[in-house]
């Protein structure tokens, strides 16, 4: 249960125990692309040779080999919600530090998925052993296991455990970077139900992944401690690594491109800087600037995650096994909530979509404020059957909200320019959800709700659902209809 503002950052915010409807990414977080136009046009061709052969589906999608190492990679994303739960009980147990310090370096986790073109221009113009793809997916693999590995291990400060969590996130966001270039390039002409399926098949891996972590992630932190739990995440990002050999890639000479950046090759400087026009060019038309706005306001919204999470752990006595369990039921409730999308609402207009979703996630989010004061149990209803039941709802209706967004920047993309400013959007997205995390620091920091002071925790959570209506006015920002209507830019 956390606050309904429906928005998602794309990094998963699983590592809170009641989901908030911007999902995050996951957290939470998600989406972005690489940028190479041979790269994309070579792979793109061979995906439709193999589509015609292929009888195998899911979510509508052929599960070729590329298809299931995009699904694969999205699936460690989820699976990494193992660990979440340790972090926050780290934090707050191990570490001592207070709801606001918690919300800000969970904040600041996120930063970088704000640089995700960055990774994508590295990828196309820097190969590694001959390989744009398969390369920096072991290295991504690599880094995330070097990361659990240091908190298994080292790690014994607040500014050492930062820095992990935010080398595991660059892992997972670079590897994202690579697999959601293939997704973009084959949403790229295709219908909004199409793109959505596409969506859905990435969403879903991750969803299933943290099915699969979900009820362990509380269970084995009580059982065996949080250093044994970070020891067995750091075994699940070598995954990414061992399906790099599934993505379907022709080898590249390296060492003359290496050059090309590392000495200043002139046409490699010219060629960077007609991307950079063309990206700027793409971006400030206004049927690209002005949904970009919304989408971001939408994200930065405040919430009341981590104040939450203090409270159901420290004043109602929530365990972490109990927690493991909350998110093995959101985790079933993501995979429903894509499902809900996939099934009935991808063929909606976007507006009606995020008005909705808008609207009941403030209201539903506002049930917080029975938990804080108890006046669920005037109702005979237990903290932890609400506490399960709100989560359960909250989660279906966030994530069936937050696809619509990643269909939104697929779509919006013009013909040419579909990675780079598909990464730019999701990057902006982010910058949004990062904003909106820490004004909800700030906010906790000035209601006073402290470890164990929470006298202004039910006023926190309702100004945050409030805020989450603010964007509201600005829907007039979106395709008029739906995002196939959208005008391409020429390039």
């Amino acid at each position: 249960m956390s606050s309904m503002s429906v928005a998602l950052p794309l990094s998963s915010r699983e590592d809170e125990p009641f989901v908030d409807a911007r999902i995050s990414a996951g957290d939470g977080d998600a989406l972005a692309i690489g940028m190479e136009e041979g790269t994309r046009t070579s792979t793109s061709s061979s995906w439709n040779s193999r589509k015609k052969n292929s009888r195998l589906k899911c979510f509508g999608v052929d599960l070729s080999p590329d298809n299931v190492a995009v699904a694969m990679v999205y699936f460690v994303q989820g699976v990494l919600g193992l660990a979440k739960l340790a972090v926050s009980f780290y934090l707050k147990d191990d570490l001592h530090l207070d709801p606001a310090e918690t919300a800000v370096i969970t904040g600041f986790s996120a930063l970088p998925w704000l640089v995700k073109p960055l990774y994508g221009f590295i990828s196309d113009s820097i190969p590694l052993f001959g390989y744009r793809r398969r390369s920096y997916l072991v290295l991504s693999g690599l880094l995330g296991a070097l990361s659990w590995i240091l908190m298994a291990t080292f790690v014994d400060g607040k500014y050492g455990a930062a820095f992990c969590i935010l080398l595991s996130s660059f892992s997972v966001a670079f590897s994202d970077v690579v697999v959601d270039s293939m997704v973009v390039e084959r949403a790229r002409g295709e219908s909004q139900s199409v793109s959505g399926s596409l969506q859905s098949l990435c969403w879903g891996s991750s969803a299933f992944g943290g099915i699969v972590s979900s009820y362990f992630s509380g269970s084995l932190v009580e059982a065996y401690g949080v250093r044994f739990v970070f020891g067995v995440t750091a075994l699940l990002p070598l995954i990414t690594s061992a399906v790099a050999v599934l993505v379907k890639e022709q080898r590249v000479l390296g060492p003359a491109r290496v050059s090309n950046v590392l000495f200043g090759n002139s046409n490699f400087l010219e060629s960077s800087k007609e991307n950079i026009i063309q990206l700027w060019t793409a971006f400030r038309q206004p049927h690209v600037f002005l949904p970009t706005v919304f989408i971001f306001l939408w994200q930065a919204t405040p919430h009341s995650d981590s104040a939450m999470f203090f409270f159901t752990t420290n004043k109602l006595g929530f365990t972490p096994e109990f927690l493991g369990r909350v998110k093995l039921v959101t985790s079933v409730a993501s995979l429903v909530g894509v499902g809900l999308y996939n099934g009935f609402l991808k063929y909606v207009p976007l507006r009606k979509i995020f008005l909705v979703t808008t609207i009941a996630g403030s209201v539903l989010g506002m049930t917080q404020v029975f938990l804080v004061t108890g006046l669920n149990r005037q109702f005979g209803i237990s903290d932890e059957w609400f506490a399960v039941g709100d989560s359960l709802i909250l989660t279906v209706l966030s994530q069936a909200s937050f696809m619509p967004v990643l269909v939104l920047a697929a779509k919006l993309c013009p013909e040419g320019m579909e990675a780079t400013l598909f990464a730019t959007l999701m990057s902006i997205s982010n910058g949004g959800s990062v904003l909106g995390g820490l004004i909800g620091a700030g906010l906790t920091k000035v209601f006073g709700v402290t470890r164990d002071k929470f006298d202004n925790l039910a006023a926190l959570i309702i100004l945050c659902n409030l805020t989450s209506l603010l964007p509201l006015p600005l829907l007039r920002l979106l395709p008029r209809d739906d995002s196939d209507t959208a005008p391409k830019v020429k390039m």
